[in-house]
Formats: structure tokens, C-alpha cells, sequence
């Protein structure tokens, strides 16, 4: 259960951290000639991420607490090499997905980049 919400928790930070990202970007891509409308509405979508992270942090937290509880549970039944194997098998868990997540994201961009490539080496239609 506690690996399970492991992986929960680290995929939430890490959404919650890249939509904060494209919204942040986003107020800062914002032309003089946009809308009060359109600036207000991206203030409090970040407003509201930015309390979203915070509450996944807290999570986070929380999730930590339980390893350590977890960890002294499990010291009473697994002898030492297999606590060791337990331990590094929890540190490698968020770091795989943290870089799955990578990995996703740059074929992500890729793709947007080959589409983009390939719509401006086609003829123009129409013409």
C-alpha cells in the first residue's frame, strides 16, 4: 500500500509542478493586448495550483513519515541485506518515475517538433 501511494503522490507533484510551469509560462507569454479576462483567469489558476503543490507536499510528507514507520516495521522481519534491498528499491522507485516522466515529456516534444517540421516541408495546399 505504502509503494502505491508512493507513486500516486510523486506522479501528482510532478503534474501539479508542470502545469504551475506551462501556466507560469503562459503569464509570462501574455502580450500587453490581452485581456484582463485572459490574465485573471491564468492569476488564479495559478493561485490554485500553487495550493494544490502545497497540499501534494504535505502528502509528501506525510508518505515520508510512513516510510520511516514502514522501514522500523520491516527491520523486525527482514534481515539486513534484504532491508537494504528494500530501502534502495523505495529511493529507486521515485527516481524511475521522475525520469519516466522526463522521457515522456521529451518524446512528447519531439513529436510536436516532427509534426511541426513536417507541416512546414509540405506544399502548401490550395495554392
Amino acid at each position: 500500500m505504502f509503494i502505491g501511494d508512493l507513486d500516486k503522490v510523486v506522479n501528482l507533484l510532478l503534474s501539479l509542478s508542470g502545469r504551475l510551469a506551462r501556466v507560469e509560462n503562459a503569464l509570462n507569454n501574455l502580450d500587453d493586448g490581452a485581456s484582463p479576462g485572459d490574465r485573471q483567469s491564468l492569476l488564479e489558476k495559478q493561485r490554485v495550483l500553487i495550493q494544490q503543490h502545497e497540499d501534494a507536499k504535505e502528502l509528501k510528507e506525510n508518505l515520508d513519515r510512513r516510510e520511516r514507520i514502514v522501514f522500523d516495521i520491516l527491520a523486525n522481519y527482514l534481515s539486513e541485506e534484504s532491508l537494504a534491498d528494500y530501502e534502495h528499491f523505495v529511493k529507486m522507485k521515485s527516481a524511475l518515475i521522475i525520469e519516466q516522466r522526463e522521457l515522456e515529456d521529451k518524446i512528447h516534444l519531439g513529436e510536436e517538433q516532427l509534426k511541426c517540421l513536417f507541416d512546414s516541408l509540405q506544399p502548401e495546399r490550395g495554392k
